[in-house]
């Protein structure tokens, strides 16, 4: 039987999660990989992997809740890592192809950790692309000069909340990957973050936990690690202290790439995880 996917024309499919509709694309055949996008983005970001991802892996992209194709106002209280994680669990069961490869980039990376802390037999192996979040004390020794991401969140929402979505965009983009980083993206990249510019007023409030040791240490999933040589600031930290503690972790830092790393060398960050998952 076939499924629908990009490829067969269908475009976006939708599985009702948790009281919300969850859209998704879907290419390729083969063993099923769910990909996570992070904050301020959506099932869109994968585009630059999918061709290379799809040769070996039925690749599957969903849009978290309250992102794109919904437009959002920041208003509902439901947007909480606790509830991207449940909605995440409830996706991955309704797929009903489990154990399945989940990999997560930046906020989606967090969302795929917490997966494999709480429900270890749906997934085979996971990919964590610069997971976000804070240290705890446990963890946080190496990086403790550095501001927690919060703070940045919160600065961000705090101007998009009363209307400067720009400078909440700048002011969090150059947060992550450096002075410039908003001003220096493609105009099509700029307003795929505009789409979702309201989920990070969601995000400023959402309760999130930081990782802690006794956390990494219950990971019992094979997990690889992916970071970008460039990427400044607490990631490459928060990497560093995952990967210390996950039993058996991997590590792959993609050359002249930063916290886009999939983006900016795609076949690199692509030849990697396949390698990873061939395992």
């Amino acid at each position: 039987m076939l499924r629908p996917s990009l490829e067969e024309g269908q475009g976006m499919l939708h599985q009702h999660i948790n009281g919300s509709d969850m859209a998704y694309i879907e290419v390729g055949e083969g063993s099923p990989l769910v990909c996570v996008h992070g904050s301020l983005c959506d099932f869109r970001i994968w585009s630059c992997v999918l061709g290379p991802l799809s040769r070996r892996h039925r690749v599957i992209a969903p849009s978290l809740r309250h992102f794109f194709p919904e437009h959002w106002d920041g208003a509902d209280p439901d947007y909480t890592m606790a509830q991207h994680v449940a909605d995440m669990i409830g996706f991955i069961e309704a797929l009903g192809v489990a154990p399945l490869d989940l990999m997560g980039h930046s906020r989606g990376g967090h969302i795929a950790f917490r997966v494999a802390q709480q429900r270890p037999d749906l997934l085979r192996r996971v990919v964590l692309a610069e997971p976000g979040g804070d240290l705890d004390a446990s963890l946080a020794s190496a990086g403790a000069t550095l501001p927690p991401m919060r703070d940045r969140t919160v600065a961000a929402a705090q101007k998009i909340a009363t209307g400067d979505v720009e400078g909440g965009l700048a002011g969090f983009f150059d947060g992550i990957d450096g002075e410039g980083a908003w001003r220096a993206l493609p105009p099509y990249e700029k307003q795929a973050v505009r789409d979702n510019a309201y989920t990070l007023v969601g995000q400023a409030n959402e309760q999130r936990q930081p990782f802690s040791r006794a956390d990494a240490e219950s990971i019992r999933t094979p997990t690889l690690l992916v970071g970008g040589e460039k990427t400044p600031g607490s990631l490459p930290v928060v990497l560093r202290a995952l990967a210390a503690h996950i039993p058996g972790a991997q590590v792959e830092i993609i050359p002249n790439a930063a916290h886009f790393m999939f983006g900016q060398d795609p076949l690199r960050f692509c030849r990697a995880v396949t390698a990873f998952l061939a395992e």
